[in-house]
């Protein structure tokens, strides 16, 4: 992991081990804060790959990539956020029993090819985190950091309310989106959490110091 990411960005464990996670959802309602939203544009899934970090005391993340069905939000957050957004082909599908069944295939040229297929669901109530458990160190993130090409460092604040977090099952039919960031999965079985939904502001990104 440590030589994935940056060296500017100090990675962030909890009892002594680094976390990779990969995030499935759907994003909606997508806008700048000025202007209302636009169905075309501002709803398509994305998939993400992070670990987490740390830097002047702040814990946040760092994105390994970010795939996404929309060309024009990807442009648009190379563009401002210096984040690693692909271009890819993705479908999901709620059936009635509750299984989401979710596929995303990597088509841009700028990142290796990457595949995403697994059915997986909620399997009980909502229940938030504590501090001082891996779910909290997890998922109570609120800032996301970025390098650009000249490895200047960003850092973009958001804010959310606590994850309302779910247990769940998976199956997993295909992953390869570790092995494209140049990452093995390790031979145990993944930590799974479900949330129905969750309103995120996120900051434009501020360039910082190594040290700050």
């Amino acid at each position: 992991m440590r030589r994935r990411v940056p060296s500017s960005l100090p990675l962030d464990t909890f009892d002594g081990s680094a976390w990779l996670s990969i995030a499935s959802f759907h994003l909606s309602h997508l806008r700048p804060h000025w202007l209302p939203a636009v169905p075309v544009l501002s709803a398509f899934p994305e998939l993400n790959v992070r670990t987490y970090v740390t830097l002047g005391g702040k814990a946040g993340v760092y994105f390994f990539s970010l795939d996404a069905g929309s060309a024009l939000a990807v442009a648009g957050a190379r563009a401002t956020f210096h984040l690693p957004y692909f271009n890819a082909r993705m479908r999901i599908r709620t059936h009635a029993d509750g299984v989401i069944a979710y596929e995303s295939h990597r088509f841009d040229p700028r990142g290796k090819p990457a595949d995403f297929r697994a059915r997986y669901r909620a399997t009980g109530s909502v229940a938030l985190s504590s501090p001082g458990t891996l779910d909290h160190w997890l998922s109570e993130r609120y800032c996301l950091y970025a390098t650009d090409d000249a490895e200047r460092v960003y850092r973009a604040e958001i804010h959310h309310h606590p994850w309302p977090l779910r247990p769940a099952d998976a199956l997993f039919e295909e992953n390869t989106m570790a092995l494209a960031a140049g990452l093995s999965l390790p031979a145990i079985a993944p930590r799974l959490a479900f949330s129905s939904l969750l309103d995120v502001v996120v900051w434009s990104p501020q360039r910082v110091h190594a040290s700050a």
